[in-house]
């Protein structure tokens, strides 16, 4: 009888999880902490609904939202006019909501005593026509470079907004924003870049003071005041697409997000929340 009552507590389990609902998000490697803490939140509070988030690069996720592979997609970049063409050939029309700020930040080694960079300086060293510490104030050191893959968000951001070229051919390209802060802790010729997310109590390394030219204001990406207003230069949003206006269960883990209880939780990953023109434009969408 026992062996009966089992099988029937077994079935009746195995027969609920079936009938949960799943969202898979998929994306932007720097928003990939911060969702899955989200989607903890979120299922903390709708038990019936499972959240799938994956990492790979802000370009998978919107080829995966593309493909239809995923309910959501995370990028740390808006998506571009010729993706959202691709998209649309299949029949899918991404829609944009913004869940959070960052402040990309420039980071060396904590033993370097280089505190300020221009982003016009920033750019010349990942162009490699800067290559020694020297030449902007520091060390006679060589300049290591660290950033990311070709299919990260990031990646792309940092070459549309510093660099303005090509990234020197010796860029050590790394998986992820974690493995840049354990590179360039362990590198005191080293510099890198990286989300808020990651660097926030770090202990060997330290972001760079930023300004857009030689004749402005020097920022720190920890002024969260300056982050927020877009006054620190490499300021951005981090997106999420879905195809169409979200509906569902995935609709109801993007309001979370939104809510008061989902942007505490950006800022306890080291994100600044959402301003009131993202929160308009969001309302917006979601209505």
């Amino acid at each position: 009888m026992k062996k009966v009552l089992s099988l029937i507590t077994a079935l009746a389990l195995s027969t609920s999880l079936i009938a949960g609902e799943m969202i898979i998000v998929k994306g932007s490697d720097t928003m990939l902490n911060l969702v899955q803490r989200l989607a903890e939140g979120f299922s903390a509070v709708r038990g019936d609904v499972t959240v799938s988030v994956a990492g790979g690069g802000s370009g998978v996720g919107i080829t995966a939202i593309t493909n239809g592979e995923v309910d959501i997609a995370n990028a740390s970049r808006a998506i571009k006019s010729k993706e959202i063409s691709a998209a649309r050939a299949q029949g899918v029309n991404p829609v944009e909501i913004v869940i959070a700020l960052d402040g990309l930040a420039v980071i060396v080694n904590s033993k370097n005593p280089v505190k300020n960079l221009t982003v016009q300086q920033i750019g010349a060293i990942y162009r490699g026509e800067i290559k020694n510490w020297k030449d902007v104030g520091g060390p006679n050191k060589k300049i290591v470079l660290y950033g990311r893959q070709p299919n990260s968000g990031t990646f792309v951001f940092f070459r549309e907004e510093v660099v303005q070229g090509e990234y020197a051919s010796y860029m050590r390209q790394m998986n992820g924003s974690a493995q840049i802060v354990d590179a360039v802790k362990t590198d005191e010729g080293g510099i890198g870049y990286v989300g808020l997310g990651y660097f926030r109590n770090v202990e060997g390394i330290k972001p760079l003071a930023v300004a857009k030219t030689s004749n402005d204001r020097y920022i720190s990406p920890e002024n969260e005041a300056d982050v927020k207003s877009g006054a620190y230069p490499l300021t951005r949003p981090l997106y999420q697409y879905t195809n169409g206006k979200p509906k569902g269960a995935a609709l109801d883990f993007i309001r979370f997000e939104l809510s008061p209880e989902g942007q505490k939780i950006v800022e306890e990953e080291g994100f600044v929340a959402v301003t009131q023109p993202y929160i308009e434009k969001n309302n917006k969408i979601l209505q």
